[in-house]
């Protein structure tokens, strides 16, 4: 027999023993146990669905909805690319728009996915830098020195 007939079958026989002796749970859950390559799909699918949502993830960086309505209309009359929503929620398409402001000023190298990582982080800090908001060092950790710093920028974006 193949691997997967091999554990269908135990499976079935761990079943049938559960209703056998009278124990619907433990019938129940031998069918809902998972076999190994299961597991490891479903393992591999939890992996992606959470890389999904970590890309999708507002990611305000200690900034109020407020504040950050303020960068995403600096980002859109600025001409950085951002055609999202006004709504305080820095997500993906805002941080594209600050990768792309990074980059054009050279303080950031990485991609344009609007995954806030160690790499964006450190080309806030350099900008931060900069523009006198930040005195810490560039090491892509958004401690307090570096959302004091973003919350700095925030309120002179309103003036931009």
């Amino acid at each position: 027999m193949r691997p997967n007939a091999v554990t269908r079958a135990l499976v079935t026989a761990a079943a049938l023993a559960g209703l056998a002796t009278g124990g619907l749970a433990e019938a129940a859950s031998a069918l809902a146990a998972p076999t190994a390559p299961a597991a490891s799909a479903a393992s591999a699918a939890t992996t992606v669905n959470s890389q999904q949502t970590a890309a999708r993830a507002v990611n305000n960086l200690g900034l109020s909805a407020a504040e950050a309505k303020d960068v995403q209309r600096w980002l859109k009359r600025a001409g950085w690319g951002y055609q999202g929503a006004i709504d305080g929620q820095l997500g993906p398409a805002s941080w594209k728009a600050l990768q792309r402001f990074l980059r054009y000023n050279k303080y950031y190298s990485g991609p344009v996915d609007g995954i806030v990582g160690t790499g964006t982080v450190k080309g806030i800090q350099h900008a931060l830098k900069a523009l006198h908001f930040y005195s810490g060092g560039i090491d892509g950790i958004a401690g307090p020195k570096t959302r004091a710093g973003f919350k700095k920028l925030a309120h002179a974006a309103r003036g931009w």
